[in-house]
């Protein structure tokens, strides 16, 4: 497995292609804008990209996606369904954050807890992660110990939760029921900002370190 971080949007919300080195089949994480540099990304790489896949449902995660899906003829999949009521809202949020104008959609596919999507022979598992939004999923990759974890986890913070239909108690829960579960060794790349370890987290953080818990 392979990936580039491709920093978008005014916001610099890691975009994510991930391809397989096997089969050269390739994804887009969370095309939040910038679809002519993330097309530039995937031209130098020389890669096969066969699917869009969504985070959650905010504005610099998804404000590219209908364009770039439309334009390399691929589907969106993701988020989980709870967050479509922020998709249905994509003209507000463009307007209020300054974005170019985007359509609200539907994705091809929603995704729940536990699934696997599949790029080339890679295997991404599914963790519905709520709390940053209601519909916000990870995607882990268990060969390399990698997980793409949106804006559920930063290194040295978490997702904020002043958003409609956020929940800091959700949020607490999905770090530490279904994040540390994978494993202190995971290297997660989150939404904005640098990539840590599961483990760094748990030591350091000052909102979800285990002292916190104990």
């Amino acid at each position: 497995m392979k990936y580039k971080i491709i920093p978008v949007t005014p916001f610099q919300q890691n975009c994510n292609l991930i391809w397989c080195d096997k089969t050269n089949k390739a994804a887009i994480v969370d095309p939040g804008g910038d679809v002519d540099r993330i097309i530039a990304e995937v031209e130098k790489h020389g890669v096969d990209v066969e699917k869009v896949l969504l985070t959650h449902g905010h504005i610099d995660h998804v404000g590219g996606a209908t364009e770039l899906a439309q334009r390399l003829n691929v589907p969106i999949i993701g988020p989980h369904k709870d967050d479509q009521f922020l998709l249905d809202d994509l003209a507000d949020q463009s307007r209020m954050f300054q974005f170019k104008p985007c359509d609200t959609f539907v994705p091809a596919q929603y995704l729940n807890d536990g699934d696997v999507v599949t790029v080339g022979d890679l295997s991404l598992q599914v963790c519905h992660c709520p709390g940053h939004t209601p519909g916000h999923v990870v995607f882990f990759e268990p060969l390399t110990k990698t997980a793409w974890v949106g804006d559920v986890l930063f290194k040295g913070s978490i997702g904020r939760t002043d958003f409609p239909q956020s929940s800091h108690p959700a949020l607490i829960d999905s770090i530490t029921k279904k994040l540390w579960p994978l494993g202190g060794e995971v290297e997660f790349i989150p939404g904005h900002g640098p990539s840590s370890t599961f483990a760094q987290e748990r030591r350091s953080n000052p909102f979800v370190a285990d002292q916190l818990f104990g």
